[in-house]
């Protein structure tokens, strides 16, 4: 009985040291965080939240507003950051006006030139139908000098004022001019929507990826002769993209 008593606190005194010291290992010991530690990884959050903030999303236009911006030769360029084109819309469109603007004035100035002198070959024609004593002097100083404007230095307007070729010439010149003018006008029209077509595939196109790795390769090609065909020579052209 003894014995057994003794065995049974022997027993007690080896176990309740371990589970003390199991206890005291599981228990965890949180220490206060460090305030110079907390406010470096606060300013770090910080900056990469400003960061992600100044991140712009990448520029992609509308095919829409670049068209109607285009209306006004040059904007749709500008929208779509294709500055080096501005050169190309507003020199062809400044090159139309002038052309339009030159061939209107000249036609003005021969159109005027017929009429005037379609008009003084008729005054003379009239005068030549009268009687002898009803006639007047007509003198160059009497006809008009819109068409003797274009005569060479020196010649005499009257040996003009009724040569059918000279009257011809004018309006030959009158027609070329109009045409001329309309023609540009035209041409004019054109540049213009080509600018607003130019502004809408730039927008609809511009973040089209065209590989750099585009090549084509032309090599010659012979075939030998067999039995059943003849030699052929040829090229092979192949491409890579």
């Amino acid at each position: 009985m003894r014995a057994s008593f003794l065995l049974l606190l022997a027993l007690l005194l080896v176990v309740v040291p371990v589970k003390a010291q199991l206890e005291k290992a599981d228990t965890t010991v949180v220490a206060p965080a460090d305030s110079t530690v907390t406010a470096v990884l606060h300013a770090a959050d910080s900056a990469a939240t400003a960061d992600m903030k100044k991140i712009k999303p990448a520029f992609k236009p509308n095919p829409t507003k670049a068209v109607l911006l285009a209306l006004v030769p040059g904007l749709g360029q500008i929208y779509n950051q294709k500055y080096w084109k501005l050169p190309i819309v507003y020199g062809g469109l400044m090159g139309c006006v002038y052309a339009i603007t030159w061939n209107n004035r000249n036609l003005k100035e021969y159109t005027t030139a017929y009429r005037d002198i379609m008009m003084d070959s008729q005054k003379i024609t009239n005068n030549n139908r009268l009687p002898e004593g009803e006639r007047q002097e007509i003198m160059a100083a009497d006809l008009s000098t819109s068409w003797q404007d274009l005569l060479s230095a020196g010649a005499d307007p009257m040996d003009y004022v009724q040569d059918s070729q000279f009257q011809e010439r004018i309006k030959y010149k009158k027609d070329s001019f109009r045409r001329y003018r309309d023609m540009s006008i035209l041409i004019t029209v054109g540049v213009y929507a080509l600018s607003i077509i130019d502004a809408y595939v730039d927008a609809q196109l511009f973040d089209f990826d065209i590989s750099p790795d585009l090549s084509m390769r032309v090599e010659p090609v012979v075939s030998p002769q067999t039995s059943v065909s003849s030699a052929m020579y040829g090229l092979n052209c192949s491409l890579k993209f």
